[in-house]
């Protein structure tokens, strides 16, 4: 396997990292009270020492009382919580890694197993988390703007403590989708409409919002998937044309990277072409983009959480896409969950001490 394509420096905008490999965000609920821990800085202190290029946080909420379902997911306002970013920050550069938080609403949520509940009750569109299925209320438009302002106060609390980047988390459902999405966003003001294009004004003011607040020179990535939760073979964006229309404004309003979440990487967005989702977002917009999508594992991750385990697979297909132009970064889960050495063992090519995943990695964090 000749993997140096991975290998290759990345720079843009704030962004200057050694390799091509970005840790997925992935949700870890070990910040008691949205508190980032000393042992939540170790565990990415661990994989930026393992060589990971760029990571990106779990999921950590933005300054709305509802925009969690679980206490023990970061914050990412508050002094304490921010404090508790600044510990991870300083030891991701440290080990000379770079890093960026991944910035989240939930919006409208099941209930929590544990029991617990914000003290308001989850906020979305229109009160929906998928078709048929009320567990909240429907925003006003004050309510969208205070969010707006929110996420905006995230992106400069990001700079101020000296990460790389950030992400916006618009997918899998979560608020940012649920404004996308048809069958969540029932609204008959200007946020509503029969258009994807139409329905993707709030993303498009959280974006403009984030960009004011950041500048010209920070690097904001979006999150996106045309999937959802309640239907995996769901698209958003049914066509090159769609996706072109819902893409390029957000891409005008200041997206610098779109990460292109899939549950396979190898699987073709469209009819008629191998491209898969970040491959068309490069070649429609001409940004840089991340794919992502069970790279490096046998299985997909929504399997892992039902318990499933996978073994380590080849890169060489990965590799054939990402010679070809495809897309520009490759982020990886599942194996750096496992293992924070992964990276390490990929450029000297260890295949043999490569580590499988199994559901007790998602209970504990993994710092050998």
């Amino acid at each position: 396997m000749n993997n140096e394509s991975l290998f290759r420096p990345f720079q843009l905008k704030s962004l200057n990292i050694k390799n091509r490999i970005v840790m997925a965000p992935m949700t870890r609920s070990f910040s008691p009270d949205g508190v980032p821990t000393a042992n939540v800085a170790a565990y990415y202190r661990k994989r930026a020492e393992g060589e990971v290029g760029l990571i990106l946080s779990e999921g950590t909420v933005i300054d709305r009382i509802s925009s969690s379902n679980d206490a023990s997911v970061p914050h990412f306002h508050g002094e304490q919580a921010l404090a508790g970013w600044k510990n991870v920050i300083d030891g991701v550069h440290q080990a000379g890694g770079e890093m960026g938080p991944q910035l989240w609403h939930m919006g409208i949520m099941d209930n929590h197993h544990s029991g617990w509940l914000p003290s308001e009750p989850f906020e979305g569109p229109s009160g929906l988390n998928r078709p048929g299925f009320s567990n909240g209320r429907t925003m006003t438009e004050s309510d969208i703007a205070d969010t707006i302002i929110a996420f905006g106060k995230a992106a400069a609390d990001a700079k101020r403590l000296g990460f790389d980047c950030l992400e916006l988390h618009g997918a899998h459902d979560y608020l940012i989708d649920q404004f996308f999405w048809e069958e969540t966003n029932k609204r008959t003001d200007v946020y509503g409409g029969k258009t994807l294009p139409e329905r993707s004004k709030f993303a498009i003011e959280v974006i403009k919002e984030v960009r004011r607040q950041v500048g010209e020179d920070f690097a904001i990535i979006i999150r996106l998937s045309q999937w959802k939760p309640a239907d995996y073979s769901y698209k958003l964006a049914k066509t090159p044309q769609e996706m072109e229309a819902w893409l390029n404004p957000m891409a005008d309003a200041g997206v610098d990277i779109f990460h292109c979440s899939q549950r396979r990487f190898w699987e073709p967005e469209f009819d008629g072409s191998d491209l898969n989702f970040a491959g068309w977002a490069k070649k429609l917009t001409g940004k840089a983009t991340i794919t992502v999508g069970s790279v490096g594992l046998t299985g997909e991750f929504l399997a892992a959480f039902a318990g499933e385990s996978s073994q380590p697979s080849s890169l060489d297909e990965l590799i054939r896409r990402m010679d070809r132009g495809d897309f520009d970064l490759v982020a990886v889960g599942r194996p750096l969950l496992s293992d924070p050495n992964w990276v390490r063992k990929i450029r000297e090519k260890d295949t043999s001490d490569l580590k499988g995943f199994t559901k007790e990695a998602l209970a504990q964090l993994v710092l050998e």
